[in-house]
C-alpha cells in the first residue's frame, strides 16, 4: 500500500447494505490522485457488503502450508509455500521503491520477478535474487495517464516471453486491480498459481467489484484474508477496513479440505501493516 498513512477519512459508503464508492478522499500518491480527477462514467453491478464478505471468506485447503514472504509488516504477505514449485515466473505490481516480497519469491523460485510501478522508479536491490523493474503500471487497457504508461497483464507477459508460464503474482495497485483483473483473459488467470492482492475501494469512481470477484472465484480459492489496519474504519460492516489483503490459490493446484473445517484467523504469521496502530481483523467464523 503506497499511501500517506495518517488522517484518512472513510472512502467506502454503504447505502442499504450495498457497496458503493464514496466521495471522501484518502491521501493517495498525489500524482496518482491528480491523474484520476475526471474518471469515466461506467455502469457496474452492485454487491452488498454481506455478499462480498461471503465471497472473500477463506476456505481451508488441505495442501497449503502458509508462510510469510517479505517484511514483517506492510509489504509482507502469506503464501502457500509448498505450492510455489510449479511456478517459473513472478510478477510484483505496485512496489513503491521496495520489494522484499519479490526478492524472496525470486530466491525461492530461482527465477526473475518482474516489477511494475510508474509512480516510483526506484529499483530495489535483491541479494541472491533477480528483479527486473519496469517503469510502467498495469491496467485494464493499454494507455497513458498524465504521461505515465499503462498496459494489460497479457501484453506485459507477452513482452517478457512469459505467456505460457505458471506464475506467482502480487498486486497492490490502489484500486486499479478491479478493472485490471476483469480485463485479464481466463487463459492468463489459469496460469497464475497464486495471486496475493490488496483489494481497495477507490474514491470517486465505481468499480466492477461484483463482476471481478465472480470471475476470480471461477479460477481461485480464497485461502487467506488479512485486513490492512491502515484502513480500519466503521460503516463497512462486516468488513473492518477498506483495504484488505487476500490470497487466491488456483483451483488446479489447491485441494479443498473435505472436512469443512474453517481456517483459523488471524493466522499466527499475520501482523499489522501499521505496527504502531490498533488492529481491526474481522470475524469470519464466529465460535459455535
Amino acid at each position: 500500500m503506497r499511501l500517506q498513512r495518517a488522517g484518512w477519512p472513510v472512502v467506502v459508503g454503504v447505502l442499504a447494505g450495498v457497496v458503493t464508492v464514496g466521495t471522501g478522499c484518502r491521501q493517495e500518491h498525489p500524482q496518482r490522485e491528480a491523474a484520476r480527477k475526471e474518471p469515466p462514467r461506467v455502469e457496474v453491478r452492485t454487491i452488498s457488503q454481506q455478499a462480498l464478505f461471503a465471497e472473500l471468506t477463506p476456505v481451508a485447503l488441505q495442501n497449503c502450508t502458509l508462510r510469510r514472504y517479505g517484511v514483517p509488516h506492510d509489504g509482507g504477505y502469506l503464501m502457500c509455500e509448498n505450492l510455489m514449485g510449479t511456478a517459473t515466473g513472478g510478477y510484483s505490481y505496485g512496489i513503491d521503491g521496495r520489494d522484499d516480497w519479490g526478492c524472496e519469491v525470486s530466491r525461492q523460485l530461482t527465477t526473475t520477478v518482474h516489477e511494475y510501478d510508474c509512480f516510483n522508479n526506484i529499483r530495489p536491490a535483491c541479494d541472491r535474487g533477480s528483479l527486473t523493474f519496469h517503469d510502467e503500471c498495469v491496467g485494464g487497457t493499454a494507455t497513458r495517464v498524465e504521461g505515465r504508461p499503462y498496459d494489460t497483464v497479457p501484453n506485459q507477459l507477452a513482452r517478457n516471453q512469459d505467456g505460457g508460464r505458471h506464475l506467482i503474482v502480487k498486486m497492490d495497485i490502489e484500486g486499479d486491480e478491479w478493472a485490471t483483473l476483469l480485463a485479464t483473459p481466463d487463459s492468463v488467470l489459469d496460469l497464475i498459481d497464486q495471486l496475493v492482492i490488496e483489494f481497495h475501494q477507490r474514491p470517486g469512481q465505481p468499480q466492477p467489484i461484483a463482476d471481478t470477484i465472480a470471475k476470480l472465484k471461477e479460477h481461485f480459492y480464497v485461502a487467506h484474508f488479512h485486513a490492512n489496519n491502515y484502513g480500519c474504519s466503521g460503516g463497512l460492516e462486516p468488513f473492518t477496513s477498506w483495504a484488505n489483503e487476500v490470497l487466491l490459490v488456483n483451483k488446479k493446484i489447491g485441494i479443498l479440505d473435505s472436512s469443512g473445517r474453517s481456517p483459523i484467523l488471524p493466522n499466527t504469521q499475520d501482523s499489522p501493516n501499521n505496527a504502531e496502530g490498533p488492529d481491526c481483523q474481522p470475524s469470519f467464523h464466529p465460535a459455535k
